[in-house]
């Protein structure tokens, strides 16, 4: 039988192993509403918690449709639906899924038809590469914010800048990811300066809605600025691969 991207046996793993995470979801919501009952908490405080949080839900969605909708022409829509929807993050995902292609000579969105082989491959490095961190934070997780606390209650000011450091320190990994291909136009290929392009009027996007969070008071747009940038983004990505190939 020839392997296919979007098998239904795919399906049916992606879809057991949601129904487990939505399961658990759903007994914790339970069991917090239960325990905020026994409690005596407001039943208003315990309504606006769950609209925030619905809010909250929601609106990264959007931007993991995006990214499933990105991924699933190479991947199929198993796969992205999986790692999207349980452990995982769009720029991450991206990345791991595009560096795997690459090391076999693929290229993300190109639409090759993969082999079972390379399939696994792809899975490997999205799935198991992303786990460090949890395995890490068993040894680690506990040792770490201690010296967190201990730092802010010595100096506020340099814990806040140390959090910040190693917040950009992870933002510039995947930044570096979207100048990597820029050399290519000594060859003459432009390709390269899609993704740069891209990233600034993404972040364009991103400054526009806080000037008008800013002017306006809208709350709202906190919530939705980073679906819409990348919605924008992308977007434009369409003119621009058509211009610059």
């Amino acid at each position: 039988m020839a392997f296919s991207i979007n098998s239904p046996v795919l399906y049916v793993i992606t879809i057991c192993v949601l129904v487990l995470v939505l399961t658990q979801a759903v007994t914790t919501l339970r069991r917090s509403l239960r325990r905020a009952d026994e409690l005596g908490i407001d039943k208003a405080k315990v309504k606006k918690v769950l609209r925030t949080a619905a809010v909250f839900t929601i609106a990264p969605a959007v931007a993991i449709v995006v990214g499933v909708i990105t991924l699933s022409k190479d991947l199929g829509i198993p796969l992205p639906w999986l790692r999207l929807s349980v452990l995982g993050s769009l720029s991450y995902e991206t990345v791991a899924a595009a560096n795997a292609e690459s090391a076999m000579g693929l290229r993300l969105g190109g639409g090759a038809a993969l082999t079972a082989s390379q399939y696994v491959t792809i899975v490997f490095v999205m799935s198991v590469s992303i786990m460090s961190g949890i395995i890490l934070l068993v040894f680690i997780g506990k040792r770490l914010h201690k010296g967190m606390v201990k730092r802010e209650m010595k100096d506020k000011k340099w814990a806040e800048i140390f959090s910040n450091a190693l917040f950009i320190g992870m933002i510039t990994a995947f930044v570096g990811f979207v100048f990597s291909d820029v050399l290519l136009v000594r060859e003459g290929n432009t390709s390269g300066l899609i993704p740069v392009f891209v990233f600034f009027i993404s972040m364009v996007i991103m400054i526009v809605c806080g000037a008008i969070k800013k002017k306006t008071n809208w709350g709202w747009i906190n919530d939705y600025a980073l679906p819409i940038s990348l919605i924008g983004g992308m977007a434009c990505a369409i003119p621009l691969t058509a211009w610059l190939g």
